[in-house]
């Protein structure tokens, strides 16, 4: 059986085997990614996977799954970013298209 020698972030470096690690290989490159719960501390540990470690990792057995990112994500994002008070406001508009809803409709309003 392979051993595939990975580093975890507390413990260094670790031996796994191909059932040991997740390869998730996304149709946008720059998110690929591997995964393995670390078998010393048991802390799961994500690194990127370029096309090379991708390679190597499936050399050694590793079954690749594939993802596709929703299209949303890779949108350009323009305007100012959204904080906790505008998510705030938004909830509180929507109790009120609420409470109208239900005087509309002839129910008592809570």
């Amino acid at each position: 059986m392979t051993v595939i020698k990975a580093s975890c972030p507390t413990c260094g470096e670790v031996e796994l085997t191909a059932n040991d690690v997740a390869l998730m290989v996304c149709k946008h490159s720059p998110l690929s990614y591997y995964a393995f719960t670390c078998p010393s501390c048991t802390d799961e540990v994500r690194k990127p996977a370029d096309d090379h470690v991708i390679s190597l990792l499936m050399s050694g057995g590793v079954r690749a799954r594939t993802w596709d990112v929703p299209a949303e994500v890779l949108e350009p994002k323009v305007g100012a970013v959204l904080t906790y008070d505008d998510l705030l406001d938004f909830v509180l508009q929507l109790q009120q298209v609420d409470d109208l809803t239900a005087y509309a409709v002839g129910r008592t309003v809570s």
